[in-house]
Parts: structure tokens; sequence; C-alpha cells
């Protein structure tokens, strides 16, 4: 049996990737759960160094064997399970997919940094306001608009390949954070975000979340409690 070691769902988008991936295309797994903590003797660091030498999630495990990286656990995962469809079948649409998971694991870094994935969190005001004065945050946005417009445009959606793959499950927690800072956006990336938290596994995902009820103050930049 698989087993996934993944953060708090409320703000841990690289585990969202992973298990999103392997619960939307039906793929059995453990799900273990650590509470985000990042000093050298807590539980949560504790316990993953001595599985892998990140110390990081998320973390695969298969029969003991350890696969860390989110996207080397999506290609350990595609390799494992060859009919479940991680990625497009056509060449070139599997090359592009790969691509646009490359450049969400490497870039985006204002992104990440001004919008932090928190689900439970609402955050308009902060949305409305930064794009406008961090042009790095505005270009970021503006790149993954012209790339889900072109790559829906192409596929005839309703998702980036057409139907639910790798590349999608990579971009969900950005969908999570345009929800929870409602930047201005297209209509089309409106639809896209919609679509996938419309899936029965970002919802499980999101209802989790929600009843985390766990404040991490270093994942928290713009509130003082919850």
């Amino acid at each position: 049996m698989l087993e996934l070691y993944i953060g708090n769902k409320n703000y841990s988008s690289w585990s969202l990737r992973p298990w999103l991936l392997l619960t939307e295309l039906g793929i059995a797994f453990e799900e273990r759960r650590l509470r985000l903590a990042w000093e050298a003797d807590s539980p949560f660091k504790r316990t993953l160094l001595a599985l892998a030498p990140t110390g990081r999630v998320p973390l695969l495990v298969d029969d003991g064997f350890p696969v860390w990286d989110s996207l080397a656990i999506v290609e350990y995962i595609a390799e494992r399970f060859p009919d479940r469809s991680v990625w497009p079948s056509a060449p070139r649409a599997r090359a592009r997919a790969r691509c646009l998971c490359a450049e969400m694991h490497t870039g985006f870094g204002a992104l990440r940094e001004r919008f932090p994935m928190n689900i439970e969190a609402s955050l308009p005001e902060i949305g409305a306001r930064l794009p406008l004065q961090v042009l790095a945050l505005a270009a970021d946005l503006a790149r993954i608009e012209a790339m889900w417009s072109e790559q829906l445009d192409a596929s005839g959606g309703p998702f980036l390949f057409g139907t639910f793959s790798a590349a999608d499950a990579f971009y969900a927690p950005v969908c999570s954070r345009l929800r929870t800072y409602a930047p201005a956006v297209s209509a089309t990336t409106r639809g896209y975000v919609e679509r996938v938290h419309a899936l029965a596994s970002m919802r499980a995902w999101c209802e989790a979340a929600r009843a985390e009820h766990d404040f991490v103050v270093e994942d928290e930049p713009y509130r003082s409690r919850a």
C-alpha cells in the first residue's frame, strides 16, 4: 500500500498536488498527515527525516521505498499505474503538460510568497491591493491566466488537457489561492477555478482543511489569529 505523508491541508500546497492526483484517479493510498513544523526536533521533522533525507512533504512511500519531491512522485505514480492517465496520451500534449508542471514547480515565486495557500481564509482586500503594488505578482498572475487560456482553448476543456491530469493537480493550489485572495481575473480563469473546486477530491481536501482549526503562525502573513 502506498503511503503519502502530507502537511496541514489548509496550508500545504505541495501536499495537495499528489494527494489530489491519487484521489481523483482512484489510486488507493494511506494518508499520513503531520502538523507543519520546521524545528529540527519537531515530530514533523523527526518523522520525515527517518524516512527520507529532505525532511519535507509531500513524501510518498511504496513498500518502504521513499519518493520525495512532487514531480518525482507524479512520475513514479505514472509509471506505477500506467492505466490511470496521469499524463495526456498524445506525445506533444504530454510534453506540454510536463512543461507546465515544471514551470509551476520552479517558478511563480512572487505568487507563492504573496499569496500563500490558506483555504480557510478569505482575504479579498489583499488580492485587490497586492497585484497593483507588486509587479512580480502581477506578472505571475498574467502568465498563469495566459497559460490556462491557451491550454483550455487548445484542449476544449474542461481541464487543461481535456480530462483531469497531473497538470490540473499541479495548478490546484493556484486555484485555491485565487479563491482566497480573489484578485481580478478573467471569466475563463474563474470558470477553471470553479471546475477544479467542483472535483469531489478537491471538495474533500477543502472540507478537511476547514475542519483542522489549526493556526500555524508561520503560514499566516496577513492574520494574527483565525
